[in-house]
């Protein structure tokens, strides 16, 4: 559905030209989106059109299909990895928090109000980032193997509600105590990282923090950069007695749990045992037997904040 508005390196940042021309994609099903919010937002940006997505990959479609300079993506994580999947080289990006999440405008240093964050977006700056690959889809922050995508999984089976958004953060922390209580926290090695052993699951990121639990950040692969290559941080098995551990690494980054990680890679390679689901920014996008994860380092321009 479309409407027109009336409806150097990687970390250097530059002035956003005040006559690129903005699209405004949005995904009207995202959990703080709304038809009013979503004309605000695009008089915010100046966008000279508002599209709505209708379907899922929409976004990849429009984002590669938008003739202006720039295109702004009012979404959640899901809408933000569809339109880094579609866009042309040389589109800038731009992406307006809409939904529960929204871990890559928060990485950028946008505020959480999709109405400030326009307008940051409008009067701010772009800059090059690096984003990550795997099996060559791209994704912009986060990538799990296991048990993570294990809860998105299970998070997409409870559904929607009736307005069509997902359920939030307790439901999620429910969906993930369930979890580990299925299996009494016994998580045995399951896969293999090339040249470094092996581990019971994998979270890889881009960005750190890894995730959001309301407004508490995750920083689970810590010191993880938009700027550099990509960091793994695996348990190498995962025990009951140990969760005060992992609840100690949460916090603090310090723990003697048996884990392995990786810092700035270019390339890592995974293989399971059997298959396991596979999350690329908080979307669960099948069962993998192998997995070749890339730095994509400088790979798109975005805006960013002031």
């Amino acid at each position: 559905m479309r409407s027109p508005r009336s409806s150097s390196t990687a970390s250097a940042a530059t002035r956003r030209p005040a006559d690129v021309r903005a699209t405004l994609i949005v995904n009207p099903f995202a959990s703080r989106v709304t038809p009013e919010l979503a004309e605000r937002v695009a008089a915010a940006l100046g966008a000279v059109e508002t599209i709505f997505t209708e379907r899922a990959g929409h976004a990849t479609e429009l984002a590669r299909e938008a003739e202006t300079e720039a295109v702004v993506v009012f979404s959640g994580d899901g809408g933000f990895n569809e339109a880094l999947n579609g866009a042309r080289p040389e589109t800038v990006l731009g992406f307006v928090p809409g939904g529960g999440t929204s871990v890559l405008p928060r990485a950028l240093g946008l505020p959480r109000d999709p109405l400030a964050a326009a307008a940051e977006l409008r009067a701010g700056a772009t800059r090059r980032i690096s984003l990550g690959r795997a099996n060559g889809r791209r994704f912009g922050f986060a990538a799990g193997v296991g048990l993570d995508a294990e809860l998105v999984r299970r998070m997409d089976a409870r559904g929607r509600r009736e307005d069509g958004k997902r359920p939030g953060d307790l439901v999620f922390a429910w969906t993930a105590v369930r979890a580990l209580a299925e299996r009494r926290v016994r998580f045995d090695p399951a896969l293999e990282v090339a040249g470094h052993g092996r581990a019971a699951f994998a979270l890889v990121a881009n960005a750190d923090p890894y995730t959001y639990l309301g407004r508490l950040p995750l920083r689970l692969p810590r010191g993880a950069s938009l700027d550099a290559g990509l960091d793994l941080l695996a348990p190498r098995r995962l025990r009951a007695r140990w969760l005060p551990g992992a609840l100690a690494y949460v916090a603090t980054g310090r723990t003697r749990l048996p884990l392995l990680r990786i810092h700035d890679a270019d390339r890592i390679e995974l293989r399971c045992d059997s298959p396991l689901p596979l999350q690329l920014d908080g979307e669960d996008v099948g069962d993998v037997g192998e997995v070749v994860f890339e730095a994509e380092r400088a790979a798109v321009t975005v805006l960013c904040g002031r």
